[in-house]
């Protein structure tokens, strides 16, 4: 796997950064007495999956990427279960929540791709004997 000269180039943040917003517009139809409960949770979950995946990368070591990307994956789990929550509660419809938790769903399995791919032994260079 190449090294990325950042987070910003790999698909996967991209497209939880465009969760993100998506969680923060849909937790805005939520009742005002979940502003500080649900709609907050909601939304620390969106932000935690981006947030994770620039922090790993930051990190020196494949496994401590490898390890951010985990927890990304759990918020993203946390996010899919309080949507679940809310339309259960019947604070929003399944209309509403079917393409955010599209979204999430998506990002779930590159998260797990990324991991794999993280978790594999790196390649190290050839290095070959001069020939005389």
């Amino acid at each position: 796997m190449a090294r990325l000269l950042s987070y910003r180039d790999l698909d996967v943040w991209k497209r939880s950064m465009d969760l993100v917003v998506d969680v923060y517009e849909l937790s805005r139809a939520l009742p005002a007495s979940e502003r500080y409960g649900l709609a907050s949770q909601l939304r620390r979950a969106a932000a935690s999956v981006a947030a994770n995946i620039a922090e790993g990368n930051g990190r020196l070591h494949r496994k401590e990427f490898a390890h951010h990307v985990s927890i990304a994956r759990g918020s993203i789990s946390e996010l899919i279960t309080c949507l679940e929550i809310a339309q259960r509660l019947g604070y929003l419809s399944a209309a509403l929540v079917a393409p955010v938790l599209q979204q999430a769903d998506i990002i779930s399995r590159m998260l797990l791709m990324l991991l794999r791919a993280l978790e594999r032994p790196a390649r190290s260079p050839r290095v070959t004997a001069p020939t005389s």
